[in-house]
């Protein structure tokens, strides 16, 4: 994502185009989650693109409000590495981006499978 938003940034139209049709089914996704469930209460951006560009949580929060979704820009362009909410004021859905810690995930997963295979060592 990151070569794909230099080169959109450089005025490549395809590379433009992939982070508008990937944003579009980000909202797609999101529009199908609040009327299945009636609703919601957070946005949660994680992982690699989700922790990391600002550009395409604006563009998957953007044009939104009508649904209480609102994104607050300059939070949004903050990098942290804790929990953050990046709405405005007046959203009424939380915006959070939440770093991950995939190694974290993976070394206590094969502890896991590790205890199940060898029993309590």
């Amino acid at each position: 994502m990151r070569t794909i938003v230099q080169l959109a940034e450089q005025g490549d139209y395809r590379s433009e185009l992939a982070i508008n049709i990937f944003c579009y089914r980000i909202k797609k996704y999101i529009g199908a989650y609040m009327a299945a469930l009636n609703g919601i209460d957070a946005i949660i951006f994680t992982g690699g693109i989700g922790e990391n560009s600002s550009l395409i949580r604006e563009r998957a929060c953007a044009n939104l409000q009508y649904l209480g979704i609102e994104i607050n820009t300059e939070k949004n362009r903050q990098h942290c590495r804790k929990i953050q909410e990046i709405q405005n004021d007046s959203s009424r859905i939380k915006i959070l981006v939440i770093p991950t810690n995939e190694e974290l995930e993976i070394a206590m997963q094969s502890a896991h499978i590790i205890q199940i295979m060898c029993g309590n060592i």
